[in-house]
């Protein structure tokens, strides 16, 4: 895994420490399981992270912060993967999280679709319903997916790792 990489994007502790705007987060902020990379808190990471990718709402990387907390996941990870949804990728995504809800509460899909604020805004009243059921359902799969996806990802590097290191004592 690129660990190393990933280290040397992590602020170092004491500066987060320093820094007064996370005051507000409260003291489990600093704690280091949240801020160390290892196979669980990553795995974590990419549940949290895409999960709240996922959903269409502003602040998501606070969203994001709020939940690695409690579930030990790696905080700079899970902030970087809710950027997945960015202002360009954002339509697209939104769009299918509300042809998947269609398909659970049976909302229709509009054939004049158009990507704009306005047509959103005045078509609310009729998406709000499937686009937050498609959201959730989507964000929990796709977290799912990405954490199981991490362990075995994972736990293959270890063994390759593990059987190279053999093979060089040989």
């Amino acid at each position: 895994m690129p660990k190393r990489y990933f280290k040397k994007l992590i602020p170092n502790p004491e500066k987060l420490k320093s820094n007064k705007a996370l005051a507000i987060l409260g003291s489990k902020i600093y704690d280091q399981d949240l801020w160390h990379l290892n196979r669980k808190s990553v795995a974590r990471a990419f549940f949290v992270g895409l999960f709240w990718a996922c959903i269409p709402m502003p602040f998501q990387m606070l969203a994001a912060v709020f939940c690695a907390i409690p579930f030990k996941a790696n905080i700079p990870l899970s902030i970087s993967l809710v950027w997945i949804t960015n202002p360009l990728t954002m339509p697209f995504v939104f769009y299918g999280n509300y042809l998947v809800g269609s398909l659970f509460v049976g909302g229709h899909t509009d054939k004049a679709f158009q990507m704009s604020i306005e047509w959103m805004w005045e078509k609310m009243e009729h998406i709000w319903l499937p686009l937050y059921v498609g959201s959730i359902t989507t964000g929990l799969i796709i977290g799912a997916l990405s954490y199981i996806g991490i362990l075995i990802l994972w736990r293959f590097h270890v063994i390759k790792r593990w059987k190279l290191r053999r093979k060089l004592k040989k």
